[in-house]
């Protein structure tokens, strides 16, 4: 049996209410009399019910995250930055990976919500998300991060600027003297991939060619069959723009070393160190995760003030692959 506080009290040979001021740090106890529980405490191994101490104060003092894969270096990085604000609040961070899914989405949020957590931070799989009206009715603060949440919910949500750094990846070729660029992006009904596609759009204007355009979930086949059918064209494309990190590196290994302008949006580990280097347009994952975190804390304080919606910047890195000529 774990000991409690009353084994504390008897041990130290005093009050029920002494220890508890000691464990809680609060005033009042003689010092030589704090030195006596203290000691107990230790003897013992003594430990405090977190959960029923931050149950009584009206909160759980956890947070829930959802993301789509933990395995993912972007959401890893963002996680690890909402559990570091979580833990400067005194809170532990619960997460789970939806895999794109909003099925799995909704359960994981579900989940969190039974087990009573202060507040949530949703990277989104789906675009309905009627499903959290009674929990934000209730007073459960979300936010949504990477992407925005569906129709009739309206909360704080951090976005990357996905279309402006697509335009500046593609500008960025097209000033290398690239006209024929092809796009490889993720699935279409995604947020990101969307937007990311609808700047490169913008960018090359009259010069887009449809033919030049890949949208779908990707896989080392589907990014061959994709760049072999471009690479046949008559007129075929000189530069590629990746739409993730995962795609860039599937483009990798589909070109197996073929020389060919490159550009990727989101910048991952060792793209310095190949030769020559990948270009990125870089986004701070980091950042986002914060930023969420530190408006979902906002809210748990008491902030009642209409929703934000800040646009995170993002940056050309420039390594060589993108500086390539036609």
């Amino acid at each position: 049996m774990r000991p409690t506080m009353k084994d504390v009290a008897s041990a130290a040979g005093v009050a029920l209410k002494t220890v508890s001021r000691v464990v809680n740090g609060e005033p009042g106890v003689h010092p030589a009399t704090a030195d006596r529980v203290r000691a107990a405490i230790e003897s013992l191994g003594y430990s405090r019910n977190e959960s029923a101490r931050v149950l009584r104060r009206g909160r759980t003092a956890t947070i829930g995250l959802v993301i789509e894969d933990v395995a993912d270096p972007f959401y890893a990085s963002l996680s690890r930055a909402v559990e570091d604000v979580a833990a400067a609040y005194g809170c532990l961070l619960l997460s789970g990976s939806s895999s794109e899914e909003p099925a799995r989405e909704r359960e994981l949020v579900r989940t969190f919500c039974t087990r009573r957590v202060d507040g949530l931070i949703v990277v989104p799989a789906g675009d309905d998300h009627s499903y959290l009206r009674p929990e934000l009715d209730a007073g459960t603060p979300a936010v949504f991060a990477d992407r925005p949440p569906g129709p009739g919910v309206d909360v704080d949500t951090v976005l990357s600027d996905n279309a402006g750094g697509a335009a500046l990846a593609t500008r960025h070729l097209m000033a290398c003297g690239h006209s024929r660029i092809a796009f490889l992006g993720d699935d279409p009904s995604i947020y990101t991939a969307a937007r990311r596609l609808h700047g490169y759009r913008a960018a090359l204007g009259g010069l887009q060619d449809e033919r030049l355009v890949a949208m779908r979930p990707p896989s080392l086949d589907s990014v061959r069959s994709d760049l072999e059918r471009m690479l046949a064209l008559e007129h075929p494309p000189t530069a590629v723009f990746t739409g993730n990190g995962r795609l860039t590196v599937t483009v990798l290994r589909a070109l197996a070393g073929r020389p060919m302008a490159l550009v990727g949006f989101d910048d991952f580990e060792l793209a310095d160190l190949l030769v020559p280097g990948v270009t990125v347009v870089a986004q701070d994952p980091a950042g986002m995760g914060r930023t969420a975190a530190e408006l979902l804390f906002r809210r748990l304080a008491g902030d009642t003030g209409p929703s934000e919606h800040p646009l995170l910047p993002v940056r050309l890195v420039p390594r060589g692959s993108g500086e390539l000529p036609p």
